[in-house]
């Protein structure tokens, strides 16, 4: 079965809500990137955790998150992409 974008992360979430406190109290507002389950480091901007994201990475899947702030919901519309045929 096929996993979505969205069902990549997770476990990327899973693994940061369990090292959510200890972020809190050592990097409030900090920028973590997680991946695999493990903390790959916290950033100063989100700029930053991108650029380190993209060039260990490349396009993921992996979870920058600001930590302390509440997650951002996103609509449907910006979480799936139309599948094209090409022909």
């Amino acid at each position: 079965m096929k996993r979505t974008r969205t069902g990549a992360l997770e476990k990327e979430i899973a693994a940061y809500e369990t090292m959510r406190s200890r972020l809190e109290a050592d990097h409030p507002m900090g920028w973590a990137v997680v991946r695999a389950e493990g903390l790959i480091g916290v950033y100063g901007t989100f700029e930053s955790a991108a650029h380190e994201a993209m060039q260990r990475f490349g396009r993921g899947p992996y979870l920058i998150r600001q930590i302390g702030a509440p997650p951002i919901r996103l609509p449907a519309s910006v979480l799936y992409q139309p599948i094209r045929a090409h022909g």
